[in-house]
């Protein structure tokens, strides 16, 4: 799980590991537009705890088989590499890429509060998961989670201004719980 995301910062990859003996690291895309990386002159290393922050520059960057390697500046070597395996990739939240209309960011979304046509409150959305091709609202309320499909048809207003989601949900979705 990502490190809470501060207003200031996105997250876009996570090193794995090593890769070669220049200092190359292996990366997880956390992002839906990859080829960012070719315009990218810096980023910043995010400890797994969040208790590191280092502000990186990348020399090279190339996709390797659904994943992307990073050469960063001044480390050039496997035990200078070492030390990152596991941090986050992060850039200034001004850099992120826009997005079609209707669509958002998970980042925007937790903190949301959420709510039925009727203005009964649901809960907060915690966390935006995603699996089989489908994403779905963790909404939390006191000590009960539910799953909401984020889809049109079930949030029907989504307000990130106001950070505010107006759910219709179908009938017994809500009895469910995570």
């Amino acid at each position: 799980m990502a490190p809470d995301v501060q207003s200031s910062f996105i997250t876009i990859a996570r090193i794995a590991r090593t890769r070669g003996n220049r200092g190359e690291v292996l990366a997880d895309l956390y992002t839906d537009f990859p080829d960012r990386f070719s315009q990218l002159r810096e980023v910043w290393l995010v400890s797994n705890e969040g208790t590191q922050r280092k502000q990186m520059i990348l020399e090279e960057t190339w996709k390797h088989k659904g994943r992307i390697v990073l050469k960063f500046a001044g480390v050039d070597s496997i035990s200078d590499a070492e030390p990152f395996a596991g941090f986050w990739v992060e850039i200034p939240a001004e850099q992120a890429m826009p997005l079609p209309e209707g669509s958002y960011f998970d980042h925007d979304l937790v903190g949301c509060a959420v709510e039925d046509l009727s203005g009964n409150r649901i809960g907060i959305v915690s966390e935006v998961l995603h699996f089989a091709g489908e994403s779905q609202l963790v909404v939390k309320n006191q000590n009960r989670e539910s799953l909401v499909p984020a889809v049109e048809k079930i949030c029907v207003k989504i307000s990130i201004k106001e950070k505010q989601i107006v759910i219709d949900p179908p009938e017994g979705l809500l009895d469910l719980d995570k």
